[in-house]
């Protein structure tokens, strides 16, 4: 684990991202993988690549993507002008599940958050992953809202 470096992405890992996306039941039936990476999926990372207000991370062990997550800054009003930290698109290869990965890349996500100034990290999880919910938990993130989504 010592070995373990987090990184902002660059466009060399994008297939190895989509792939960990893909790697669970629901991200099974929501992305593509196979050869290169689709041109949609280059579109967002160059869009998000050019938002300062982005942040594409991975973990990295040696030349190895071993995890991912996406962070998003948000300014708003609510809260005294806070900042807020969306954390998104959480993964870790499945190989290296249960070595405490997603709790560092946590920490570092949520101290990245800090330093930006943010006043509030949040994030949403899909109702179907009981697990991630406990991960949330014990993390010390409170399921203290309700979250909608409207596929267009």
């Amino acid at each position: 684990m010592d070995s373990i470096q987090f990184r902002k992405a660059e466009v060399r890992d994008l297939a190895a991202i989509i792939a960990l996306l893909a790697d669970d039941p629901l991200g099974a039936q929501r992305e593509q993988v196979s050869g290169s990476p689709a041109a949609a999926y280059e579109a967002a990372f160059a869009a998000i690549d050019a938002d300062p207000n982005q942040l594409l991370a991975v973990a990295v062990d040696g030349e190895e993507i071993v995890g991912t997550l996406q962070l998003t800054f948000i300014p708003g009003l609510s809260r005294r002008g806070a900042w807020r930290g969306q954390i998104e698109a959480v993964r870790v290869a499945r190989a290296r599940r249960g070595e405490g990965l997603g709790h560092r890349l946590f920490e570092w996500a949520i101290a990245d958050c800090r330093a930006r100034g943010c006043g509030l990290v949040q994030l949403t999880t899909d109702k179907a992953r009981p697990d991630a919910h406990r991960f949330y938990e014990d993390l010390g993130f409170v399921a203290s809202h309700v979250g909608y989504k409207l596929s267009l």
